[in-house]
């Protein structure tokens, strides 16, 4: 195959004119001031040319600090505050040394707990910790060091370090999630091409034209004006390139079939709401009678807000009725969970990461009987596959009114699966949700990814509806409105709904 050099991309001919040997990502666009984007874009571009080759792929896996990371560095690990503040002054409780230190008290435990199986510490009987030894262990002063050297060099490898370090820094770092923890694992694919014999010879044509890469391609008027182009070399105009072929507009199936559930909800009789992406844990979870300490929590691995990360207030006189909902029941007769309200952790911003916030927190003011939905956008931390993704859509909704009942869900739950997913194979099966009782599941089967659950619903605990001032039944459904899409466009892989690929795009309609 010939290889005409007047038509390469500038891209392309700096990339050939360096390429002697090994040409390597990070090298390469330190020497030539490209970015990473456009070394990719160039090396595709030759890889589809038959330019140059792949010849080594290797995975390298680097420790970098989190802002987490940097804090401990500055101002101490959990577990060097324990030692610090104890041995300063004298034994104290653990809400004492999580006063004194400044952080929470669930990060005092765990330091607590690792200190203590180190030999350092220890609790007496009035449970006050006292430290045995004053010195650090072999496990914090690794640690250390790691902190000080990342903050040094900025990354770390996984080769230069040594084997007492890897394991040590491994059980400190995350891929995901990585705000809870002082290292983020970040893990690069390093590939290495070269030139093929074709390449060699379009390389040596190259470099006896004397083209440099930085021909102009397009005479702006900017450029005119300026009078930059003079004394520059243009790019030759190749006049049997085909044009880009025009698309017209048209509506994003996805965004059309969202239009088209609200619509049906609304002839339905069904009111819309709407509500802030950031939210507060009172209401994306204590209102909604989840537990602080409880690891119903878990589920909901959430994004907080970095600044600012408390709300002002929390409306009254919500707060104190969920708050006693929580520590003994309240006037919903039930004995609650029996712990101590935290009012500061309910204040804490976060991305929803469920659309039952929405439900919550349309209670107060809702209509009896009402019928009230929501297409809601939430974040969550998850692995991205053909069925999740860490943002996503749902469709969120309550029935309030003396006479609904189980039957009533059911029925509104088929109309989802059959009328909106377009399912043809719907199952129902009991699930466990902290706010409802009885709780369900729907799925459905989808004719390649098989069966998988389109969402939950339930009846509102009376600790959830009590406290926000309803006294009837409350149907709740939060499902995910991304996976009946799935069904009704025909796609097997969430990822499709969000493409960059138009054409892709332009193809998908709902029948």
């Amino acid at each position: 195959m010939s290889i005409d050099v007047k038509n390469l991309h500038p891209l392309e001919i700096k990339l050939l004119r360096y390429a002697q040997g090994e040409l390597r990502a990070e090298r390469a666009t330190a020497d030539l001031g490209m970015n990473v984007g456009q070394f990719n874009q160039a090396t595709s571009w030759l890889l589809g040319k038959e330019l140059i080759r792949e010849s080594q792929r290797s995975a390298r896996t680097l420790y970098e600090l989190t802002d987490l990371g940097h804090q401990y560095r500055a101002s101490g690990a959990p577990d060097e505050l324990v030692l610090r503040v104890v041995g300063e002054r004298g034994p104290l409780t653990l809400p004492e040394i999580a006063e004194a230190a400044r952080i929470e008290a669930k990060e005092i435990g765990s330091a607590f707990g690792q200190l203590a199986k180190e030999g350092l510490v220890a609790m007496d009987e009035a449970k006050r910790v006292t430290v045995r030894g004053g010195q650090p262990s072999r496990r914090m002063a690794v640690i250390r060091s790691l902190l000080d050297r990342a903050a040094k060099v900025g990354m770390l490898e996984e080769e230069s370090l040594g084997e007492e370090e890897r394991q040590v820094v491994a059980a400190v770092a995350r891929k995901r999630g990585a705000g809870s923890a002082p290292f983020k694992v970040v893990e690069r694919e390093e590939v290495v091409y070269r030139l093929t014999p074709e390449g060699e010879w379009t390389r040596k044509e190259l470099l006896a034209t004397g083209a440099m890469g930085d021909e102009i391609g397009q005479l702006t008027p900017a450029a005119l004006a300026s009078g930059s182009w003079k004394g520059k070399s243009f790019r030759e105009y190749n006049i049997a390139t085909p044009p880009a072929r025009v698309a017209l507009g048209r509506r994003n199936p996805y965004a059309e079939f969202l239009q088209w559930v609200k619509d049906k909800l609304v002839s339905l009789g069904f009111e819309e709401f709407d509500g802030p992406l950031v939210e507060t844990e009172f209401w994306n979870g204590d209102a909604l009678f989840m537990p602080q300490f409880h690891s119903a929590r878990d589920i909901h691995d959430v994004y907080y807000i970095k600044e600012p990360t408390h709300a002002r207030e929390i409306e009254q006189p919500w707060l104190d009725r969920v708050a006693a909902a929580h520590e003994n029941g309240g006037a919903t007769g039930s004995r609650g969970w029996g712990y101590a309200f935290d009012r500061d952790f309910t204040r804490k911003l976060l991305l929803r990461s469920q659309g039952t916030v929405l439900s919550a927190k349309q209670l107060p003011k809702a209509k009896i009987p009402g019928k009230y939905f929501g297409i809601v956008r939430c974040f969550r931390y998850d692995q991205v596959d053909a069925t999740h993704g860490a943002d996503f859509y749902q469709t969120e909704g309550i029935v309030l009114g003396e006479e609904v009942n189980l039957r009533t869900l059911l029925g509104l739950l088929k109309m989802f699966a059959e009328e909106v997913a377009g399912a043809s194979e719907v199952k129902y099966v009991p699930g466990y949700f902290p706010f409802t009782e009885p709780s369900i599941e729907v799925h459905i089967k989808h004719p390649k990814l098989g069966w998988f659950e389109l969402g939950g619903s339930g009846i509102f605990r009376p600790e959830v509806t009590e406290p926000l001032g309803i006294k009837v039944p409350v149907l709740a459904w939060g499902l995910g409105i991304d996976r009946m899409a799935l069904m009704q466009l025909g796609l097997s892989d969430l990822r499709e709904l969000f493409t960059g690929n138009l054409e892709s795009v332009r193809l998908r309609r709902r029948s």
